[in-house]
Order: structure tokens, then sequence, then C-alpha cells
């Protein structure tokens, strides 16, 4: 029998168009013209402005000479060129990659490199360190100078070209067409994984309009929501908070520098409605002094992710006027895909266990298709019995199209129908999952990923080190912070700052090991190091 609902007619233009973010910042400028978008500093831009930059960068790179799948680079902080290369850089196909402010040149070098950069846009602050990069990277990108009002520090331009003057030559009524295919890249993420070199994850238009929307859904960025950027845009894309105000007309509170005092005044003065964050911003907050403090003009959403936060932080940052809300993912699901959803009835439940449930990392995002924490020698779901441990696993449109370069890794990391995280935990009878380890040892520090091996790697390298393993300790402010484990050489001395000097020669400072401990290193029978019990040492340390 035919299916009386199939019209035998494929999709067409009126009743099919790819989905991509950019359209959101269209509307926006079209319902809210004189709406601000992006305030920054004394710095005002309102929402037709605002997609005439995009537009301006658009046409301006285009004449450039970038075309669909170039990549275009971005080294800067949360500022306003930051927000203009995330409409601007896709609306002629091409791909967007945001530099971690935070990496040494050699990190850059290599994903410079690897990403095949065209174009590079650079914040005059971080001059020295791609000034580095370009000297021992083989990409020779055109070289665009963004002198941020803002910043008032040291910095040569490196370029041929300011920011602003090169938009400047740009067509602010530039018409772009967005991409044939939702499937097309977007941006290009790196992420340390388990190893020294990065990886580099590829999203999809698709994707990144679908979270999106699920930011605004789960955050309840509903009526004219004021959001402060204290979480790095160069973070997965901001976790695409970057378009997801666009799709309310909200307002973006650049912060170039994340510190208590700034973001107390910024609250105050902009009655600032929501902001995202790793611990180390809730440790900001908690820990900030009473000359920086302000009272907050009405309940603040505060929405964070990265290492679990212990329970008691979660109830200062709730005494202090903020409303937490747990997020959990990956930089290959476009950062939040999970979110601790809160039930009616926990409200009644003491003060500490009702910071234990919202510490859990909780339930798949309204978009998501699945989450599971799963056997992965069977690929079948444990029992939900919150003590079985798994692999938490996810499926469906939020979830990276691959990575750059890497068919081997892309197909490991979606062998048997599922993308593999990587994390260890367990599901609970209600359905929420709660992280029990990490399976491949990345320390999340002030959410940044650490691979444990590069930094054992550089340990290794030292003349008097026999033997090396890291692992995460807890920290109140960073949220963990690399540990170093070290066994001498006979006859070899060194003190702890004698190792965390050296590694402050050959490693970015945020993967240096805070602690040092000198002992022999525990090992199974087959000579294996292990990192459990380290990582219970380190945590009585």
């Amino acid at each position: 029998m035919s299916n009386p609902y199939e019209t035998n007619l494929d999709p067409n233009p009126a009743n099919y168009q790819a989905l991509t973010p950019l359209v959101f910042l269209e509307r926006a400028a079209t319902v809210y013209p004189s709406r601000v978008a992006i305030i920054h500093g004394d710095i005002t831009i309102d929402y037709a402005t605002f997609y005439a930059r995009a537009r301006r960068l658009a046409s301006a790179l285009k004449a450039r000479g970038v075309a669909k799948g170039d990549t275009v680079s971005i080294m800067a902080p949360n500022v306003p060129a930051m927000l203009d290369a995330h409409y601007g850089v896709p609306m002629i196909g091409a791909v967007l990659n945001t530099l971690n402010i935070r990496l040494d040149a050699a990190n850059i070098a290599f994903t410079l490199d690897h990403a095949e950069t065209k174009v590079l846009i650079t914040d005059r602050e971080f001059a020295p360190t791609i000034r580095a990069a370009l000297a021992i990277a083989e990409a020779k990108p055109l070289v665009i100078d963004i002198d941020d009002p803002a910043y008032d520090g040291p910095g040569e331009r490196l370029g041929a070209i300011e920011y602003e003057a090169f938009i400047a030559e740009g067509d602010p009524d530039f018409v772009w067409t967005g991409p044939a295919d939702e499937w097309e890249a977007i941006s290009l993420n790196y992420t340390s994984g388990t190893t020294g070199n990065p990886k580099g994850v590829v999203y999809h238009h698709r994707g990144a309009y679908l979270n999106a929307v699920s930011n605004v859904v789960i955050g309840g960025m509903f009526g004219r929501p004021v959001y402060l950027w204290t979480l790095p845009m160069f973070h997965c894309n901001g976790w695409c908070f970057t378009w997801s105000l666009s799709v309310i007309g909200g307002t973006h509170v650049c912060l170039r520098r994340v510190e208590a005092g700034a973001i107390f005044a910024a609250i105050e003065r902009y009655k600032v409605t929501h902001l995202c964050g790793a611990p180390i911003v809730m440790g900001m907050i908690i820990n900030a002094g009473a000359d920086q403090k302000r009272p907050l003009p009405h309940k603040v959403e505060l929405m964070t992710a990265a290492a679990p936060p212990p329970a008691a932080v979660i109830a200062a940052m709730e005494a202090n006027g903020f409303k937490i809300t747990h997020l959990y993912g990956l930089t290959e699901t476009y950062g939040p895909a999970v979110i601790c959803a809160w039930k009616d009835e926990w409200d009644a439940l003491p003060d500490e266990q009702r910071s234990v449930m919202k510490a859990r990392q909780g339930v798949k995002s309204p978009l998501l298709a699945d989450l599971e924490v799963i056997d992965p020698e069977t690929m079948m779901p444990v029992p939900r019995d919150g003590q079985t441990m798994g692999e938490v696993m996810f499926k469906g449109n939020l979830v990276m199209k691959g990575y750059l370069k890497n068919h081997k890794a892309t197909e490991e990391a979606f062998a048997g129908g599922w993308f593999h995280s990587g994390d260890l935990g367990v599901m609970h009878p209600d359905g929420y999952i709660q992280l029990k380890d990490r399976s491949k040892d990345i320390i999340i520090s002030g959410g940044e990923n650490i691979s444990t091996i590069e930094v054992e790697g550089v340990l290794y390298k030292h003349p008097a080190i026999l033997e090396a393993a890291v692992v995460a300790r807890p920290d109140a402010k960073w949220g963990e912070t690399p540990c170093a484990f070290v066994t001498l050489k006979t006859g070899m001395s060194l003190t702890e700052s004698d190792v965390i000097a050296f590694c402050r020669e050959n490693l970015a400072g945020y993967k240096v090991p805070r602690t040092v401990v000198f002992a022999d290193l525990p090992k199974t029978s087959t000579g294996k190091v292990q990192k459990f019990v380290l990582r219970d040492r380190a945590k009585a340390l």
C-alpha cells in the first residue's frame, strides 16, 4: 500500500533550508536593528551595526582571496572582533578557527600548519607568542592586527593592516548565501585529547545551529538576556553562545580580563542576567574581597562545566545570589550537551544534599538524541544503579563532524554508532549520569584540558629524572592542577622548584605541575603505573 503522506516531491526552497546559525544574526538585525547587541567598555554596537560588521568582514576576506573551505584563525580575548568572526568568516564558506590564547608558540604553530590557516587575525597583546609561532610555522597567512582600545599594554603590530581598517574595506551590504549543505564545516576547535599534539574538532552548521538554540532553552534565556563573557569565546566557540544571543536578540557584554571586581561591576552596571564559566570563575566570585563585591540586582544565572564543582562551592555561590546550573560536554559535543535539570521536589532537600544533586552531570539536553553509560567491551548500557561504571557516550546532531585529517581517531571515536567520550561514570536510577573518572587521564584546569602524557614527556627529558607520572590534584581555584610524581636517577638530586622551573621552560604556563612529589611509582605486575593510587595520594596532599 502506498503511503498517503508521500507527496512524491523532493524538498525544495519553499520547504527546506540548510540549518545555519548565521540566520540568527540576520533576523536579529531585521527585528531589533537598534537594540544593543555588544557592549565593550565604552563601545556600544547595535544589531544593525553588528550585522553590517560581519558582512564587511566577509566581503573583505573574500576580496583577499579567502574561499570556501579556507581556514581563518583568530587569536583574541573576548572582544567584538571575535563575535564578528563567528558570523563573517562562515558567511563565505570559510572555517573559523579560534586559537587558545593560553597556548605557547609551538602549539600555535602546530595549529596554524595543521589547519592550513590562510588568514590570521590576532590581538596585539599576543604579538610575542604569534611572532614566535609564525617564525617556526610553515603556514604564512595574511596577518591582521586587532588594536583593541580597551588594551593599553605592550605588543607590536605584526600584520599589514589593522582589523577595523580591514573591515572598513568590506561591503556592509555584502550578499551571503549560507551553506548549500548544513553538514559543511563552520568551525575548527582544537582539543588536547590524550597526546601532546591536539586534535582538530570539526563542527558543522547544523550542530552549531541546534546547540545555539539548545543553550537558549537550557539557560532560560528569554526576554532580553544580558550575557557576560566570562567564558572564553575560543572554548568550543564560547559553547555556541556566540550564536545563541542572536536567537533572542540578547546583549553580549565583552570582558577582556576575567576578574572578580570586573564581574561584579559588569553585573551591577549592565544588569547581567546570564554568564558561564569553569569552577575557577565561581572561585573568583566566592573569594572576592569586600571592596570588589556588589549587591546583585537580581538572581543571576550561572552555567558551569569542566571538573565537577564541589557541593560546597555550589552552596556558596547560591548564598551569594547566583543560580547554578551544572552542564557537561566536550569539545566534540559543541560544549554543553548534558544538563543537570532541576526537579521541584529537590527544593525541599537539605542544603548539602541539594548541592550534591546539583553536582551531578545530569541528563541529555533537549536537542541531543541520546546519552548513555555503556560498557565499552559489550557496548551495552550498564545497570542504572549509581554504582556500575562504564563509559559516557553520546549520539545525535550535537556531536562533531569528525577530527580534521585524522580518520583513524574519528573512526575510534564513533565505534559502534556512539561517540565515545573517554569519561567514566555511572547512571543513577533516575537517569542522571555522574562522572567518576576520566579514562584518558585528562586534567581539566580552569576549563583547559591538559594532557598528562604531554607533561610526562617533558619531565622525562630532564637528565636527572628516571620516571614520571602526572595526575590531577583537586584545587579550590582551578578545579584541578597537575601533580607530578617523580623518581630520580641514582645519585641525582632535584628540588620541587627545579622541576617546576624546567617545566616552565618547556610548557605553556597552565600545564606546569603545581605540585611535585619525589617517590617510587606504584606499578602493576606488568609494569604499568597505577595512576589511581597516585590520584588518591594527590588528593591527600
